[in-house]
């Protein structure tokens, strides 16, 4: 099939409505725009820069999970949540109540990804994959009734209130199984030689076309790029996440999927995708680049503090998971008393490091400030 000449399917009258029936995307992919190419080189060599950061950073995994966070926080922004990636660091009990439906999303975002990735070494990337981390996802949120881990049983739609003023209708319930089987076929069909980021390009656009779950689909087709790109040995860590990329260009990340399902431009979707490919990464490999300097920085800084120097080291690699904490937080992470987690906060906030965040009494939260601002540029 050559972009450029892509039909991508059919709207087929149903009894009020009509649904959009897209083809089958398990097959040969070909092109002759140049300009591919050289988005596809551009973008192979970004994610090549940023997994070498993955292979060659001590602790990466600390890391990591600040990624995580940043990319839960993010993908669930784009579906309405109000979480800040601040908030999305703090414990429940210091949400205000109003906010807490949008805090466990993210948190159930958090469970997926690293739940996903974990069953990765035991389980290929699959159907049962994605719905298993469907239903961590919907669990006791928003959604949590609509048929969590189960592929739709029932017409859903995109944008309005009904099927009558709907945006987009995805295909009929009916054959939304077949078409997943397909899509599933395709992530390691290796008689296709089509290149990996192609290949997962196309498959994002055909699971939110499919939209196989009533709830959670945006979510679940961003979750499954970093899944596709570490399952196919491309990322060695899940280092890549283009929630920000969607999130910050959400006007033309819709329409350029629309315009594949209105005006069969797969190739301006591709185009699209890889873009978002090659800036993130490079965007990720600078962050990494950052940490790297500032980790060196801070853990120099306190070889100062003599004796209480393994200590602090100790309250640094926390924060490097977790840069808002409490004096509670050090107290269990490294089973000192009250008075020698608090002395390590007043050196830490004598270093520069850490910084108090509430100005209160209760649940007094010290930031590691510039770490975290790293994530939210």
């Amino acid at each position: 099939m050559k972009l450029e000449t892509f039909k991508s399917g059919e709207w087929r009258q149903r009894y009020r409505y009509k649904s959009f029936e897209p083809v089958s995307v398990n097959r040969e992919w070909i092109w002759e725009d140049s300009t591919i190419n050289v988005l596809l080189e551009s973008a192979n060599r970004a994610l090549g820069e940023l997994n070498a950061f993955s292979l060659i950073v001590p602790d990466i995994d600390l890391f990591i999970q600040m990624h995580v966070v940043k990319e839960a926080q993010t993908s669930s922004r784009i579906e309405g949540t109000r979480t800040g990636l601040g908030e999305a660091l703090l414990p429940e009990e210091q949400i205000q109540p109003e906010n807490r439906d949008d805090w466990r999303e993210v948190q159930n975002y958090i469970t997926a990804v690293n739940t996903a990735i974990a069953q990765l070494k035991d389980l290929p990337l699959s159907n049962r994959l994605v719905q298993e981390t469907h239903a961590i996802l919907m669990q006791g949120v928003r959604g949590e009734h609509r048929q969590p881990g189960a592929f739709r049983s029932s017409q859903n739609w995109i944008g309005g209130s009904t099927l009558q003023d709907a945006v987009f209708i995805p295909p009929h319930a009916d054959g939304v199984a077949e078409l997943m089987s397909d899509l599933e076929k395709f992530w390691h069909n290796e008689a296709v030689t089509v290149p990996h980021l192609v290949r997962i390009a196309i498959s994002h656009y055909q699971f939110e076309t499919i939209h196989p779950f009533l709830d959670g689909n945006g979510r679940i087709g961003r979750l499954l790029i970093p899944l596709y790109l570490v399952s196919h040995g491309l990322l060695a860590k899940p280092s890549l996440y283009l929630s920000d990329f969607f999130e910050r260009n959400r006007a033309s990340y819709y329409d350029a999927l629309m315009q594949v399902r209105t005006a069969n431009h797969l190739i301006h979707w591709v185009r699209f995708f890889l873009n978002g490919v090659a800036e993130t990464a490079t965007k990720g490999r600078d962050v990494f680049h950052q940490i790297l300097t500032l980790r060196a920085e801070v853990e120099h800084a306190v070889l100062g503090l003599g004796k209480r120097a393994p200590n602090a080291r100790h309250v640094l690699h926390l924060l490097y998971r977790k840069p808002l904490i409490s004096a509670s937080n050090i107290e269990q992470e490294l089973s000192v008393s009250v008075p020698t987690a608090n002395a390590l906060i007043r050196d830490l906030i004598g270093l520069g490091i850490l910084v108090e965040t509430t100005g209160q009494q209760r649940w007094r939260t010290y930031a590691f400030e510039r770490y975290l601002t790293l994530f939210l540029s």
